[in-house]
């Protein structure tokens, strides 16, 4: 999820702009989209949604379940007097207003008439978060993906795929959506477009301030890894079921409708175990370093081992204390 690119978005090219995405990206950043990536179903479009287990949480906060690098560079930011203000104000009413007759002339608005099932999803994913459902377009693409559009903050959007919803399982596709909810209610999009401005900044200034660039962008990516382990938590609070977010990052990395039904959550865990033990030495942590560091997007079997401890941890557990029977 996080590249900076002022022209293009990743996997939806008629979409100029502003985002953040849920793939691995390397060496570009976009001003303030946030994108999932490639998943996958197992049945078709007519699907029926049972949630009737899950609980909501009251009065949550995004800094209840924000990683601990996402809340350290959050603090940074919200230190500037005035920036986030200054930001929504100068970007955000064209941007978004660009974004949102583009997808509506080009996609499906989802509503309680149009794929109603989807937009239950996309309602109870927020009811638990308590945060107000966006707008949610599906838009025909043979590129799996979702990703947000937030800038000023006052009409943010979700798209959707049409590939996406089909290689997805309905609690698969609720867990992405709520991965982009935990963007929205993190305030993740005016971040990234303050932090685009920094680095376009310092390229301008001459002398060292191609090297500050530099610097800003690396640490920018390091942020936006952090933000999409953040955002895997918020998917975890929907899904209450590890497997489930487990799953869907697996997909990502190597899933396909035709060997859905053969891939394993638990195999997946190992490889990453694997993965942390390959990586353990001198050398191992050099080329993994190399590997991550201008990637948006932490590599799968980190952000798969990531969620997979946070859902033991007593954080979780305690915000699980929290939660409300729905009614």
């Amino acid at each position: 999820m996080a590249c900076l690119s002022l022209s293009s978005m990743a996997f939806a090219p008629k979409e100029s702009t502003l985002g953040l995405n849920y793939l691995n990206r390397s060496s570009s950043i976009c001003l303030s989209q946030i994108e999932f990536g490639p998943i996958k179903k197992c049945r078709r479009v007519g699907f029926s949604v049972c949630r009737a287990t899950l609980n909501s949480f009251p009065n949550i906060d995004a800094d209840d379940f924000r990683h601990p690098l996402d809340k350290q560079n959050t603090l940074i930011m919200r230190a500037i007097p005035g920036l986030n203000e200054l930001v929504k104000g100068v970007l955000g009413t064209v941007a978004e207003t660009f974004m949102a007759l583009e997808n509506m002339g080009t996609s499906v608005l989802v509503s309680e008439k149009q794929l109603p099932e989807l937009h239950q999803l996309m309602v109870e994913a927020a009811e638990i978060l308590k945060t107000e459902a966006p707008d949610l377009y599906v838009r025909q693409s043979p590129v799996p993906n979702a990703y947000t559009l937030a800038i000023s903050g006052k009409k943010p959007f979700v798209v959707v795929h049409t590939s996406l919803v089909d290689l997805l399982t309905r609690k698969e596709l609720q867990a992405v959506l709520a991965h982009e909810l935990g963007h929205l209610k993190c305030d993740h999009g005016v971040w990234l477009t303050i932090a685009n401005i920094f680095i376009l900044g310092a390229y301008g200034v001459p002398g060292l301030g191609g090297l500050i660039a530099q610097v800003l962008e690396e640490q920018l990516f390091l942020w936006l890894r952090a933000a999409e382990l953040t955002c895997d938590r918020a998917a975890l609070l929907v899904a209450q079921d590890p497997k489930v977010v487990v799953s869907v990052i697996m997909k990502l990395a190597g899933g396909s409708p035709s060997i859905a039904d053969q891939l394993n959550v638990d195999a997946f865990l190992e490889q990453a175990i694997s993965y942390d033990k390959a990586s353990s030495s001198p050398s191992g942590r050099y080329i993994r370093n190399a590997q991550t560091r201008q990637l948006s997007h932490p590599l799968p079997v980190l952000r798969a081992r990531e969620i997979d401890e946070w859902s033991r941890s007593r954080e979780y557990r305690n915000l699980l204390v929290r939660t409300l029977p729905k009614e």
